[in-house]
């Protein structure tokens, strides 16, 4: 076993290849289905429709939505560019998106209108008034001025914005010369992909993510619940977060898996779409499961097609692993770690016993070092002795987005990444 080199792009390319005709990405509930031939032309149309806009490499591109369609779409495309898609969290309101659009120095912003009780276009007129008086593409943000283009996902039309529509005919009419070019100079060491986090400390900083972070974390958490191309992983997690685009998305992308998407967290939605999707992979946080397995419908759906997972997130109760192992057939795994590091420092296999499962989080991934370490003196812990869980590797982000301030206090001299978290040190 070995790191992998392979960008986003290169996977994306590889089993457009290998496998065109194969489902990539489900929404069962609308019956919308891509292969991944189909989707990668539409991420290839997409990706031109950006650079048609201002967008190359380096550029900073928001996604503000939840697990639509095209979420997807704009994470390649972006990658596609050597851009870096900023994932912004659903529940954001006005003054924290007013921060997270100012500190990430964002070019363009994609979203949808927002979510029960949160009005994202309402918000960001509130933030850019200059958008309802301006052409689209052509407004100066006094507040914002490096942000130069809302793209609203969907067909609505709203004053100031692009729609995805409009996007991708504008991809249509424009050469591949220069998407080539962008794509030649994408590495595995490029910043793809951008999350905010408090870490241990502070304000939200832009977490630095690279191809290498993200597909390898994404491949050997794969490896660990031995996944293969006829797996189908059931996401009704955020893709926003770590848990739904690493651990998920990427996992799926290395080992040529589909992808059965929910939109917006529903039990019903998820265990109809495991059902008639014959799904073999579920992921979600424990009150997820609690939802699906207390849904009075639940004995209604099959789920024997299940059979392993990820609850992660908060702690795992021993009763609800159980009754998950029990009722929904699922060897179910969990993981232990950061956005910081990509974020799977350790991870429970899916043939570890019962016990281990679900007593444990595992042990570390390959190719990192997971050490306990006292806070006090950066010195091993002995055995049995209390400490912060600190990991080095592949894993460990490349920085804080223009804060090396920041970075330099939770990465130390050797490359360990703090995680300000206590454990003990084991055997």
């Amino acid at each position: 076993m070995q790191l992998s080199d392979r960008t986003l792009s290169d996977w994306l390319e590889h089993w457009a290849a290998e496998t065109p005709d194969k489902e990539y990405i489900v929404y069962s509930d609308r019956n919308l289905r891509f292969t991944w031939k189909t989707f990668n032309e539409r991420v290839e149309n997409m990706a031109r429709g950006l650079i048609s806009i201002g967008v190359t490499r380096g550029t900073n591109v928001g996604i503000w939505a939840q697990n639509v369609p095209d979420w997807l779409t704009f994470l390649y495309a972006t990658a596609k560019i050597g851009a870096v898609a900023v994932t912004v969290n659903t529940s954001y309101q006005t003054e924290a998106l007013s921060y997270l659009l100012k500190d990430s120095d964002m070019h363009t912003l994609c979203m949808t209108d927002g979510v029960a009780g949160n009005n994202y276009t309402d918000i960001i007129y509130d933030l850019v008034p200059e958008l309802k008086t301006t052409q689209r593409g052509k407004f100066k943000s006094e507040r914002f001025p490096e942000l130069k283009n809302v793209v609203y996902i969907g067909q609505e039309k709203y004053r100031g914005m692009y729609n995805t529509a409009e996007i991708l005919l504008l991809g249509n009419n424009v050469e591949n010369d220069e998407l080539i070019r962008l794509r030649n100079l994408t590495s595995c060491q490029d910043v793809v992909n951008m999350q905010y986090t408090s870490g241990t400390t502070g304000f939200p900083k832009g977490v630095m993510l690279t191809n290498n972070n993200i597909v390898n974390n994404g491949y050997l958490t794969g490896v660990h619940m031995k996944f293969t191309p006829e797996d189908k992983c059931c996401i009704c997690v955020p893709l926003f977060h770590c848990f739904g685009v690493v651990l998920a998305t990427m996992c799926c992308l290395t080992h040529g898996s589909t992808q059965v998407m929910v939109e917006r967290f529903d039990p019903l939605i998820t265990l109809a779409s495991i059902h008639k999707e014959r799904c073999t992979v579920l992921h979600g946080v424990p009150t997820m499961f609690i939802a699906e397995l207390n849904h009075p419908m639940f004995s209604l759906f099959d789920m024997s097609s299940l059979r392993t997972g990820i609850m992660a997130g908060a702690l795992c109760p021993i009763e609800l692993m159980r009754q998950v192992n029990e009722k929904m057939f699922m060897d179910i795994t969990s993981v232990y770690g950061m956005t910081e590091t990509s974020p799977g420092m350790t991870q429970t296999r899916v043939d570890d016993t019962f016990e281990v499962r679900c007593s444990t989080v595992g042990r570390e991934y390959e190719f990192t070092e997971v050490k306990v370490l006292n806070p006090e003196n950066g010195e091993e812990c002995p055995v049995g002795v209390q400490g912060e869980i600190c990991c080095c590797g592949y894993n460990v982000m490349k920085g804080y987005y223009n804060n090396p301030e920041a970075t330099a206090q939770v990465i130390d001299k050797n490359g360990f990444m703090h995680s300000g978290d206590l454990g003990i040190k084991d055997a």
